[in-house]
């Protein structure tokens, strides 16, 4: 197995886990976000810790064991589980290992939205966002500013999106914006996008149009998609004038350009043949 393979797989069997653990009703996912967003803080921070636990020199149980005397009293049982499970597994880079911690702590958000019946609004509003800050440079500057506080960030967040947006949407931009962690926002909005996606096992196709699709449309063109690429298929609509009579889909680096009718016509005969 290669370094980065070896990384991937840990992080396979870390998601499997954390679906286990949420699938009982008895864990609360929202706190096990807190938790898991509060360890990547620390180990971010820590360089030389992340390495020891990352250590492919030191055995696994060691390092488990060193996992739990670290965070245990600091987090609840679940969550010490969580990461000392993970330790024991090799990582290819130290930096991995943050990775996927913070990837489980967005994901246990994301879960409790799911619980809560809110994943399709948390994840079309995560897109909505991500237009507004792609259009609005003044915005972008303000939640993107080094020099600004992550207090001051939290309450822009808060008059921008309290009791418009769903919490779980709230909980995740704000995070995303008070500890980037390297990467731009748009980057880190695509991110939480996709994460949203396969928390439902579908693909996310970004449709644009001249005008806004009818009930129907959507729907014919969410199940051509869907059937073209053999999975379930989230639509995240924009419009802009610009296509003029025509559409404008974007699925992963594939890109699909045509007249409404026309694409759904050949997406048709593709299927059929």
């Amino acid at each position: 197995m290669t370094a980065h393979g070896a990384s991937r797989e840990a992080t396979a069997a870390a998601r499997e886990r954390l679906d286990a653990l949420t699938d009982n009703t008895s864990v609360d996912a929202l706190a096990l976000a807190d938790e898991l967003a509060a360890v990547t803080a620390l180990l971010d921070r820590e360089i030389s810790l992340r390495r020891v636990l990352t250590d492919p020199a030191q055995p696994g149980e060691a390092k488990a064991e060193l996992a739990g005397r670290l965070f245990g009293g600091q987090v609840g049982g679940t969550t010490v589980d969580l990461v000392s499970g993970m330790v024991r597994s090799r990582w290819s880079q130290p930096r991995n290992l943050v990775d996927a911690i913070e990837e489980l702590a967005n994901t246990a958000d994301l879960t409790a939205a799911q619980q809560a019946g809110t994943l399709d609004e948390v994840e079309d509003e995560l897109f909505r966002f991500g237009r507004i800050v792609s259009s609005n440079t003044e915005l972008r500057a303000a939640l993107t500013n080094r020099a600004a506080g992550t207090a001051a960030k939290t309450e822009l967040l808060r008059s921008l999106l309290g009791g418009r947006a769903k919490a779980g949407t709230e909980r995740l931009v704000t995070r995303l914006v008070t500890a980037p962690r390297g990467r731009s926002l748009e980057a880190g909005l695509e991110s939480l996008s996709k994460l949203a996606a396969e928390r439902r096992d579908r693909m996310v196709a970004i449709v644009t149009s001249a005008v806004p699709l009818s009930d129907p449309q959507k729907r014919r063109l969410g199940a051509a998609l869907a059937k073209l690429y053999g999975r379930p298929m989230h639509l995240n609509l924009d419009v802009d004038p610009e296509v003029v009579g025509g559409i404008r889909v974007q699925v992963g680096d594939e890109v699909i350009n045509g007249s409404i009718a026309d694409r759904l016509e050949d997406a048709t005969r593709r299927m059929a043949g």
